[in-house]
């Protein structure tokens, strides 16, 4: 574990593997931390250095009060902050739902960095600024909620919403992990995290997937339609691109099955 100073506040990194040469980066998703990755680890080889961030409001790192410091442009610069603090100049970068989008954003911005693009269960945004408007104005209201009515009403609440429904079929203990972790998180990170990273907040990048050159892979757990074809338009998009569609599982494959999680990510480096 590390904690580094970045920009003005304190992140949380944990890395595997220290000596290995080929990296693999890890953003977790919405409610998420490090040890979202824990079980996919558990099956990797010890020949990929594995670097987890926990993003900004998120496990470890602090939440600031300012919303303004958790928009994507900010969460680009604390990545490039990170990586230039750690000596990581070029690096598989694997971001999940909105890892994912912080991720590609990321990548979009400093594409010389990135040997692999890994995006299970994301997107490049919206598409049109009447979507993002309905989302933002959504996600401002899902905002002021969590701080008004505090982390164990909004963990229920988030638990039950359809894109987690394939979660209700896991083992008891594997659910409560889950849950675990959603009430670690505080209410002014996540309620910030949604006005700044949200996806109504972050721009569109439809029309910036075409310049990305290096190979991009997508996955999505079958179960998981919306994201699934997402996917499918994105591929159009995309130069190097290959969509990989998990049987079996929903949105958060490598919770799902970690194990078949981890054997795509060997295969994919």
């Amino acid at each position: 574990m590390a904690t580094l100073n970045i920009r003005g506040i304190q992140v949380n990194v944990e890395i595997w593997n220290e000596g290995a040469e080929e990296v693999l980066v890890l953003l977790h998703g919405f409610t998420g931390t490090t040890n979202t990755w824990n079980k996919v680890i558990e099956y990797l080889p010890n020949t990929i250095k594995i670097v987890a961030i926990d993003l900004i409001g998120h496990g470890k790192t602090e939440a600031p009060k300012d919303s303004s410091r958790y928009s994507m442009i900010e969460q680009v610069k604390d990545l490039e902050e990170i990586f230039n603090q750690l000596g990581l100049h070029y690096f598989n970068l694997l971001g999940y739902s909105m890892g994912g989008r912080v991720a590609l954003s990321y990548a979009v911005r400093f594409p010389k960095r990135i040997k692999q693009l890994i995006l299970e269960s994301s997107s490049p945004g919206l598409h049109t600024e009447e979507e993002q408007l309905a989302r933002r104005q959504a996600d401002e209201l899902l905002a002021d909620e969590i701080e008004e009515k505090g982390i164990q009403w909004f963990v229920d609440k988030w638990e039950n919403i359809p894109l987690f429904a394939s979660q209700k079929t896991l083992p008891e203990q594997i659910q409560q992990a889950i849950r675990e972790e959603r009430l670690s998180q505080s209410e002014t990170g996540l309620a910030n995290s949604l006005r700044g990273m949200g996806t109504g907040a972050q721009p569109s990048l439809w029309r910036k997937l075409i310049r990305l050159s290096f190979p991009v892979i997508l996955i999505t757990g079958e179960l998981d339609q919306k994201f699934v074809q997402i996917a499918e338009q994105m591929l159009e998009q995309l130069q190097n691109a290959k969509h990989i569609n998990v049987p079996n599982v929903g949105h958060s494959i490598h919770v799902e099955n970690p194990e078949q999680f981890a054997t795509i990510i060997k295969e994919v480096l």
